[in-house]
């Protein structure tokens, strides 16, 4: 799974709904960015926890379902019930 981008999600998420609620109530400018810059560190600080925590999680369970045996290329390349997959270059050849 792919878990790069988490942290930045969750930062600027927590960032627009910032943005938003400081329009909403009229802000100040120096107050609003002061409390927008300490959001950002701090929801990206979290976001780069989760991250931690699934890229943990997902490697706990890619270990047990291999039992300790990795997938070799042809399993890697054959389809979810096991058969080869098809390749485009053999159907046109066929046709």
């Amino acid at each position: 799974m792919k878990t790069k981008t988490i942290p930045a999600i969750v930062m600027l998420a927590a960032g627009f709904i910032t943005c938003v609620a400081g329009i909403v109530t009229h802000m100040e400018t120096l107050r609003f960015l002061k409390i927008l810059l300490a959001v950002l560190v701090v929801f990206y600080v979290l976001g780069g926890i989760v991250k931690l925590i699934i890229d943990s999680n997902f490697k706990e369970m890619k270990e047990d379902t291999t039992d300790g045996e990795e997938a070799s290329e042809e399993e890697e390349a054959d389809g979810e019930d096991g058969q080869e997959l098809e390749k485009p270059e053999e159907n046109k050849a066929e046709k």
